[in-house]
């Protein structure tokens, strides 16, 4: 060994042999390695004995007809066989969460059963007075129903049991030992019964979910006050709650090998587009990981460019705006344990949109969009045309303003393009450490740092007043943006053209522009323009900017291809005498009854 390798062996911390990794060999228990290749081991005993007795149930189904075979998993007759099973699927008795409950049913003769359930993710209550109550106390009364109950006759069938012994709204059967694990993580009740090879599944999900509240990224002054919760079945419901329609159709799906997460994909059919739902959901569908628990994960997977700044759906926790995209044929996909859903495709400009665009009138949604717009150029532009304007053209700045700046920058011992990036950082430090802070303190800590450094950075003349606001006023701007992600990509794409504009001046920041914008209209969201409905032009561009009076809001946005284009009639306001003259189909001066 060389006087190198002994040096960096004795610098790195790290066991470079087996024999130095920690081992329970050495306190006379079972070596890790050992206790692996025993688990390995009995759950290959486990998938052996499924696959017996799936081979068993499918001979045993083939004289039946079609719909035996269909039915015929992998669950035996044999009661202690199915507990054995899920016992060894769930590491029993070391994990403590699957509660297993054995009861008789009083059938003639008396029938075994067991009740499975998951601590913390099933209603007790419900449990306790819809399954159990009435299998072990009223199931007696069933005994001579119809003359049946004699003295060696059988009074226990599944069915019987469906059918009068559970009150549960909602109870499947299950053929499969993994279809019954599956529904007991999600909270379900699972019933095995002895001799049967069915399994009962009882809803009884009561996982922990908090109320609904008020949105914290998307709130809005005028308009409802409502937001999504880590409940997927709450999502939909409040979503359900503003589209009262038996066509909007809610698909569920699942992704994550270990997650085994649920995916509501929402949509309304005649109005989406089938090809757009069914991109959707063979994204979804190849999905192969281990766990996806945020529609932000969910979005990386399902994205067209996943490299790109801006994102590639919207995300939104605002039940009124995700009913509002569907009902222009998007699609939107709730991820349980998310308080999101995401909304398939987006075009740049519903980022720079919001839910209260909609709720006041014409003329103040539309000042409201052109402020953001004015608010992303400046954050975006400002700090590259400064550079630009004092480092390459002094000729375009008024002479007494130029005098000022070169006076204020006289005693600053870096350049601009340097100042400029200090202050930049320093912003963005404040900024994400008044998002870490607990929010009691963080803006307090915000404002007082944000004070303290420009202050001090003033007075030690390492960067002069001007700068400061500079960077203040498109820090602030950067607020205005009211979609989160794309405020990353847009303070990103800020320092691409600063470094063009500190290489070339006007010329940088105009080809950096020009480069910009090349690149958006090349993005894609689900196939479709990320610029439309204004590159390409789709006829329909009027809701962009300029947001019109929603009687003129006819038809629904022609990028996503609904199915039906138009949203209301021609007219709405027929009692109005200047809308009136475009409805050819009445005569002026007779009211509509309709």
């Amino acid at each position: 060994m060389t006087l190198w390798q002994s040096f960096k062996r004795l610098m790195d911390p790290s066991p470079t042999t087996l024999n130095q990794t920690f081992s329970l060999g050495d306190r006379g228990e079972q070596p890790v390695v050992e206790q692996r290749s025993a688990e390995r081991l009995a759950d290959a005993q486990t998938s052996a004995e499924g696959v017996i007795s799936h081979i068993d149930n499918l001979l045993n189904a083939v004289p039946e007809g079609t719909k035996a075979l269909e039915e015929a998993g992998d669950l035996a007759a044999s009661l202690d066989q199915n507990i054995e099973r899920l016992k060894t699927l769930f590491r029993m008795p070391a994990n403590k969460d699957l509660i297993i409950r054995e009861v008789q049913i009083a059938s003639q003769p008396p029938t075994r059963a067991v009740v499975c359930f998951m601590e913390g993710l099933s209603d007790k209550m419900v449990i306790n007075t819809h399954i159990l109550q009435p299998l072990m106390l009223l199931s007696h009364l069933d005994h001579h129903v119809d003359g049946k109950g004699e003295a060696g006759e059988t009074t226990f069938t599944i069915d019987t049991v469906l059918q009068r012994m559970l009150p549960g709204n909602q109870v499947t059967k299950k053929y499969l030992m993994d279809d019954a694990a599956e529904v007991l993580l999600a909270g379900d009740t699972v019933i095995f019964f002895e001799g049967a090879r069915i399994a009962l599944d009882v809803d009884t999900k009561a996982p922990p979910v908090r109320s609904v509240g008020r949105p914290q990224n998307e709130r809005t002054i005028q308009g409802s006050q409502d937001a999504f919760v880590e409940a997927w079945r709450v999502n939909v419901a409040l979503v359900r709650r503003r589209l009262k329609d038996p066509r909007v159709i809610t698909e569920i799906l699942s992704v994550g090998t270990i997650s085994r997460n649920y995916i509501g994909l929402m949509y309304i059919d005649g109005i989406a587009s089938p090809k757009l739902v069914a991109e959707v959901k063979r994204r979804i569908d190849a999905i192969k990981v281990d766990i996806v628990n945020d529609t932000g994960v969910l979005e990386q997977y399902i994205e067209d460019s996943p490299a790109a700044f801006l994102p590639g759906a919207l995300t939104t926790e605002r039940p009124d705006r995700t009913a509002a995209y569907l009902s222009e044929g998007h699609v939107a996909a709730f991820v349980d344990t998310s308080p999101y859903a995401l909304i398939c495709p987006v075009t740049f400009w519903s980022l720079l949109q919001t839910a209260e665009d909609y709720y006041l009138r014409a003329p103040y949604g539309t000042m409201l969009r052109y402020i953001r717009m004015g608010a992303l150029l400046i954050t975006l532009m400002m700090p590259s045309l400064y550079i630009a304007l004092v480092n390459y053209h002094h000729e375009m700045i008024p002479t007494e303003l130029m005098l000022f700046i070169a006076s204020a920058r006289e005693q600053v011992p870096m350049p601009a393009v340097a100042e400029l990036l200090l202050m930049d950082t320093i912003f963005e430090l404040i900024r994400e450490a008044g998002t870490r802070i607990p929010s009691v303190v963080g803006p307090t800590i915000g404002l007082v740092a944000s004070l303290i450094l420009g202050q001090a950075a003033v007075e030690a003349r390492i960067v002069s007043p001007v700068l400061i606001l500079i960077v203040a006023v498109s820090g602030l701007a950067s607020f205005a943006i009211p979609n989160y992600l794309i405020g990353f990509g847009v303070r990103l794409l800020r320092f691409a053209l600063l470094l063009g504009a500190a290489t070339l001046g006007f010329y940088g920041l105009g080809a950096g522009l020009f480069v910009m914008v090349l690149y958006l209209a090349g993005m894609r969201s689900f196939g479709v323009p990320y610029l439309s409905p204004v590159a390409p032009f789709r006829g329909n561009a009027r809701d962009v900017l300029h947001r019109p009076p929603m009687f003129q809001m006819e038809k629904r946005p022609t990028y996503t291809h609904p199915l039906d284009n138009r949203r209301q009639r021609e007219v709405v306001r027929k009692w109005d005498p200047i809308t009136r003259t475009a409805d050819k189909g009445d005569e002026p001066g007779k009211g509509d009854n309709s």
